[in-house]
């Protein structure tokens, strides 16, 4: 910092970026009050400067060139946004063996390498802040890591993706398929040309990585993740869960248990009265228990240009008062614990399985009798739709290990009066 000025580089100049340029300028007559400093952006990196030109103010700060910005001396924040494992990795790795602090909203790159990254700007007394990672503009990071730091975190779930909730909560209100709603989500800019990521479970999985690393102090990569997707869910599965008091939503799910952590996305039945069953759209919400706070929840805006420029921008005023006091590198990774993932094969949950049987008398029974031999207890069932000589049944299960529901399914699979297991979900609690 030299005369009360603090210059960052920003890296990536697409909706995000733009939106942090944005509030960056909007905020420039409050710093000094806010951050006993000034901020300025003295570079952005583009790959196409004349397209990049028209976006702002002052085409003089684009550059091409990293090395511009990795051998500038005053520059003392980083601020990613290009998102991908490569290069914005190797960018951020030469930015704090440079010494400069850097703010990511790069939730590929910190679930899978983020120990490692933090580990780094611990070694060069930096700040590594990335709280646009995980919820867009919702602050769930910042209370994980500071707010709730005197609670033992028992469990970490919610809604962590816009794009998936958008597509679910327009197949339970206007009754469409999930090919209908993709198509809407896609053509509203909810859903990106290629939406694998979001429909797949992966962008979630990814954030359910960062938070349970965080709220369990034990490393959680992505790769520990089981992730399961929304791309089997249909209408029926969301009418009939809505007829017996149930909503439909993709959860993330972080658990520590006496066994090990839980880390796991997939669809998930929860009671129409839960508050993440209202949550609609394209917001998300995250629910925190702790041994002290009880429960608390995170809600808003998951995603956009202004949510997550919003979420950066305070990074980077955080890193900025660091500066100002001299006390860079407060940050660190956290992890001091080992604790072991466990497989999903071992979880317990209920579930809601729906079936298409032989419509004839005896096949509630058999079913009721695999499931019994497997150590699988009925909550509930009901038969749905007849289909000329076939009938759907759905069963609700009592709490039970996976593996052991599995076992019956493999069984069913061999039986000729059951005709398909179309539908596997879990249910929460």
């Amino acid at each position: 910092m030299e005369n009360g000025v603090i210059n960052a580089a920003l890296l990536g100049l697409g909706t995000v970026g733009t939106g942090v340029y944005k509030v960056m300028k909007r905020q420039e007559p409050q710093m000094q009050h806010k951050l006993n400093a000034v901020l300025k952006i003295k570079k952005i990196l583009v790959r196409n400067l004349e397209k990049a030109a028209k976006k702002i103010d002052d085409p003089s700060v684009l550059t091409n060139d990293w090395q511009s910005i990795i051998q500038d001396d005053s520059i003392d924040i980083v601020i990613e946004v290009m998102g991908g494992l490569e290069p914005a990795g190797t960018y951020i790795m030469e930015a704090l063996r440079a010494g400069k602090n850097v703010v990511t909203a790069n939730k590929d790159l910190i679930a899978v390498r983020g120990g490692e990254l933090l580990d780094e700007a611990a070694k060069a007394h930096v700040d590594l802040l990335f709280e646009a990672s995980v919820a867009g503009g919702i602050p769930i990071i910042r209370p994980l890591k500071q707010c709730l730091s005197a609670n033992d975190i028992g469990e970490v779930m919610g809604i962590v993706n816009g794009t998936t909730n958008y597509i679910l909560s327009s197949m339970t209100a206007e009754g469409m398929s999930f090919a209908q709603a993709l198509a809407e989500a896609t053509r509203l800019g909810y859903a990106e040309a290629d939406p694998t990521a979001d429909i797949e479970g992966y962008d979630a999985g990814r954030k359910v990585a960062i938070m349970a690393s965080i709220a369990f102090n034990s490393r959680v990569a992505f790769s520990d993740v089981y992730t399961e997707g929304i791309t089997r869910i249909t209408a029926n599965d969301i009418r009939y869960a809505a007829e017996m008091g149930w909503v439909i939503k993709l959860l993330g799910v972080a658990k520590n248990t006496e066994e090990g952590i839980e880390a796991r996305v997939h669809p998930m039945l929860i009671p129409k009265d839960h508050p993440l069953a209202t949550v609609a759209g394209s917001y998300n919400a995250v629910f925190v228990h702790g041994d002290a706070v009880d429960d608390v929840m995170f809600y808003g805006r998951g995603a956009g240009e202004m949510p997550t420029a919003s979420a950066i921008m305070g990074d980077v005023f955080e890193t900025a008062r660091n500066i100002s006091a001299g006390a860079k590198g407060s940050t660190h990774c956290g992890c001091y614990k080992n604790l072991p993932i466990k497989k999903i094969d071992d979880i317990i949950s209920r579930y809601f399985v729906r079936m298409e049987v032989e419509d004839k008398p005896g096949v509630l029974a058999t079913v009721a009798s695999v499931l019994g031999n497997n150590s699988v207890s009925i909550a509930q069932v009901t038969q749905k739709e007849k289909m000329g000589d076939n009938a759907e049944i759905v069963v609700i299960t009592d709490r039970v290990k996976e593996c052991h529901l599995k076992d019956a399914i493999l069984t069913f699979k061999d039986m000729s009066v059951i005709r398909s297991v179309p539908a596997l979900i879990r249910v929460y609690g």
